[in-house]
């Protein structure tokens, strides 16, 4: 099951901002359809609150896994898991099973702490404005990461701001 890559999935401001008051600070449209995109068929492995955050409900085709250390959800398509780790090989066996070669984690900001070390992929919405919030995403160290895609995309009809989608990609040996 190696063979599985870990994607992180993040929109991010300029300082760091992922996150204010359990929802994001901005309106992407054209960002949440290339998460869409590239997310569908693949587990999804998030926290509770990123969840909540969500409603509460599964995202269309996609098996998700929640990491809470306390909350247990019953509904279709959705497992719970009571650590980051747990929830990370549960992911990965679902792949597994499905035929997929990813995972996407995709919030919150403790599960990016988390998995950061742990990551094959970041794919990172650069959010081209510093904003106040109370939920970060941990900086991206340039010995670990290799930046190997860039995409300016200016805003949309239905985004707050302009955005930058890029790829790191974790430097081999690290």
């Amino acid at each position: 099951m190696s063979d599985i890559k870990t994607l992180i999935i993040v929109a991010v401001s300029r300082n760091g901002v992922i996150g204010r008051d359990g929802d994001m600070p901005w309106r992407l449209s054209t960002d949440l359809k290339r998460f869409k995109a590239l997310s569908m068929g693949k587990p999804l492995v998030m926290g509770r609150k990123t969840f909540e955050s969500v409603g509460s409900k599964p995202l269309p085709g996609r098996p998700h896994v929640i990491v809470s250390r306390t909350a247990t959800l019953h509904m279709p398509g959705v497992e719970t898991a009571a650590t980051v780790e747990e929830g990370l090989r549960r992911a990965r066996a679902l792949a597994g099973e499905t035929g997929v070669d990813a995972i996407c984690v995709v919030g919150g900001g403790e599960i990016y702490r988390q998995t950061l070390a742990l990551a094959d992929e970041l794919h990172v919405t650069h959010v081209e404005t510093d904003l106040d919030g109370d939920t970060h995403f941990p900086d991206i160290d340039p010995e670990m990461f290799e930046l190997v895609e860039e995409m300016s995309i200016p805003a949309g009809e239905k985004d707050n701001y302009a955005t930058r989608y890029a790829i790191y990609r974790r430097r081999t040996g690290r």
